[in-house]
């Protein structure tokens, strides 16, 4: 008995080993550049927006993010700029789509970023007169950044990264604003303890919402000290507001 356990055991962590090696491409379903330009005549400024988490939350849902996607709206209006925000989603949410994002993470987005910087590159060329901005929260920051870097010198696109991961290997332009709550964020410090003494509370706290009828997904239980973002933090408002009146004024 023990020995059939002991095997079904090796062969469920084999069999997941190899769908996760060899396990199809799941690509998300995104924008076509081509809708863009219809919907887009009367914009001055295309925001593509991507959260944090598996980066499928959708713009009206992710309340740790869009608030400061809002926020950058209302500061372009201030400077005469109408704009529009275009979602983009790293991961398709269903179970290979999980396993296509993760083997994606952990290639540091190569994929994703491709397809992206596809689709800039193809709105700049049809829509000259428009400003590009990509936007990111954690996960979704690492992306924008890694886009940035593949986009073509040639084109002016912006970037705003919020609590990229200490692990990702920043890409240097003065075209992108890093925001890391001022140095305070755990997450991009890479300070190991502050984030294993977080990992060992998550399961205790997501529990604990379950019974108190808390709406809590364990993702969002898993919150690194420092790694929440808020417009009305000047740590982000003024650092964004600068960022936009330096590049667009």
């Amino acid at each position: 008995m023990k020995k059939s356990i002991k095997y079904g055991i090796i062969f469920l962590i084999s069999l997941g080993g190899l769908v996760f090696l060899f396990g199809p491409e799941v690509v998300p379903e995104n924008f076509q550049p081509q809708e863009i330009l219809e919907i887009s005549q009367n914009t001055d400024v295309i925001i593509i927006f991507n959260s944090g988490g598996w980066g499928d939350t959708p713009f009206e849902e992710a309340k740790d993010f869009a608030p400061i996607i809002e926020g950058i709206q209302e500061t372009l209006e201030d400077l005469g700029y109408n704009s529009l925000v275009i979602p983009y989603k790293r991961t398709k949410n269903d179970f290979l789509g999980k396993i296509a994002g993760a083997k994606d993470f952990l290639s540091s987005f190569k994929s994703s970023s491709e397809v992206l910087a596809e689709k800039v590159e193809f709105l700049n060329k049809n829509l000259p007169d428009k400003k590009i901005i990509i936007a990111g929260l954690s996960a979704g920051g690492a992306l924008v950044d890694e886009t940035l870097e593949k986009v073509s010198p040639q084109i002016q696109v912006y970037a705003i990264a919020a609590g990229v991961p200490f692990w990702h290997d920043n890409f240097e332009s003065e075209n992108i604003l890093l925001l890391d709550n001022n140095g305070k964020d755990s997450l991009v410090k890479g300070d190991i303890k502050s984030l294993i003494s977080a990992l060992i509370k998550t399961p205790f706290k997501w529990i604990f919402s379950k019974l108190n009828g808390e709406n809590l997904t364990f993702s969002k239980a898993l919150q690194a000290p420092g790694h929440e973002y808020s417009w009305s933090s000047p740590e982000v408002r003024a650092q964004i507001v600068f960022f936009l009146e330096d590049k667009l004024r």
